[in-house]
């Protein structure tokens, strides 16, 4: 991963996880690929619940062996409803074995996952790194030139846009974007806990949003707490003491006492979505091309998605001789995606509504629906199914 050679198939802009797997997906099946990513040490404590179709895509790239030993099992999954509103929802309850699996996925830190990624990229003879970050994106009839801030500079007939959502790449392809503040901020931390969680997750629906208990390796759970802003602010502000009083409380003592672990994060929630996932030689993975709330586990599953699809079409296009940047390939990639990311963006806004309204008449409708997913075995297996693939890429 050291040769500077300037041309390139495909050329990744972007070192998070859904960029390191585009570029390893692409250079392992064989194209001339460039990943321009700045190498910086990743002490987030943050963790990430992969599910099915994030599992075999890493074990493709033959990620997973060397981090699955950080990962727990996420068996059950549990909707609480604690609104302590008139109508209430009943408790529902998937589980993974109902549907033949040993698991839904497996949650597990970001820094084992990045870890792993990075070994397997520096593995591979055709993925050249820029160890930089991306300055300026140009266009141009037959490739895009990139310059680094260091002023190195490459070409790519392809380039992957994996560079967040103030993405340098989708601004050069002028794709505009559609966005909508939430006005809810999640809290994330790590606890330990006196019981354990048998790998059960339990999301407890609040009036602010959702509090989620993740299970880790041990007697070790992840969280993610939605909550308005002010609350967020207060909440990350309590000494390690308090806060772990306060999730304790919010987890109404289902894991018994409960240890707060150091490092905490903040995160404004927002909706975003560009009016094309593809277009002039630049396809776009990872917030690049979504930013969705943290419900459902969907975020970071749709930009392995994403990069499994980019990399598959083309690859697909240079064994058949074709550029993989051309138009007819970026339409196939947005027609591949747009099923997927729209419809899961809609299905976690409505949950994340259903939560925050509290007019009256609408109560017993969302009670009633989840007594009925929870009560109808097809349907709830269906929902299971869909939530770990959607029926168009089974």
């Amino acid at each position: 991963m050291t040769d500077a050679s300037t041309f390139h198939d495909a050329a990744v802009i972007g070192g998070g996880p859904a960029g390191l797997a585009a570029a390893i997906a692409l250079a392992q099946a064989g194209a001339r690929t460039a990943l321009v990513a700045r190498r910086v040490p990743y002490a987030d404590n943050r963790t990430t619940a992969l599910l099915g179709a994030s599992i075999d895509l890493l074990e493709s790239l033959d990620v997973w062996s060397r981090c699955r030993d950080k990962a727990a099992a996420l068996e059950v999954m549990r909707l609480v409803d604690d609104t302590g509103r008139l109508f209430r929802a009943p408790e529902v309850r998937f589980s993974s074995h109902e549907i033949g699996l040993d698991a839904f996925g497996y949650n597990i830190d970001n820094r084992s996952l990045m870890l792993a990624l990075e070994e397997r990229a520096g593995e591979l003879p055709n993925l050249v790194r820029f160890d930089d970050e991306a300055e300026s994106v140009v266009i141009e009839a037959d490739d895009v030139a990139v310059r680094t801030a260091s002023g190195q500079f490459l070409s790519a007939r392809l380039v992957v846009g994996a560079d967040g959502r103030h993405s340098l790449c989708r601004e050069a392809a002028g794709i505009e974007v559609t966005r909508r503040e939430l006005n809810q901020t999640a809290l994330t931390f790590n606890v330990g806990h006196a019981r354990p969680h048998r790998n059960v997750s339990t999301e407890f629906h609040t009036p602010h949003g959702p509090c989620v208990f993740v299970p880790l390796p041990g007697d070790r759970s992840s969280i993610v707490w939605v909550s308005a802003p002010a609350d967020a602010e207060r909440l990350r502000g309590l000494s390690d003491e308090q806060l772990s009083g306060a999730i304790e409380k919010q987890s109404h003592s289902i894991l018994g006492r409960m240890t707060v672990e150091p490092g905490r994060n903040l995160f404004p929630l927002a909706i975003e979505r560009p009016k094309s996932f593809g277009c002039d030689r630049i396809g776009l993975v990872g917030e690049a091309a979504h930013v969705v709330p943290p419900i459902g586990a969907q975020g970071l599953n749709l930009g392995l998605r994403d990069a499994a699809d980019i990399a598959r079409l083309a690859n697909d296009a240079i064994a058949s001789g074709q550029d993989p940047g051309a138009d007819e390939i970026l339409r196939r990639y947005d027609r591949a995606r747009r099923p997927d990311i729209l419809s899961r963006t809609f299905a976690i806004d409505i949950a994340n509504r259903s939560l925050l309204n509290d007019f009256l008449p609408l109560q017993p409708v969302r009670a009633v629906g989840m007594h009925l997913l929870g009560a109808i075995g097809p349907l709830r297996r269906f929902a299971m199914r869909e939530g770990l693939t959607p029926t168009w890429r089974r």
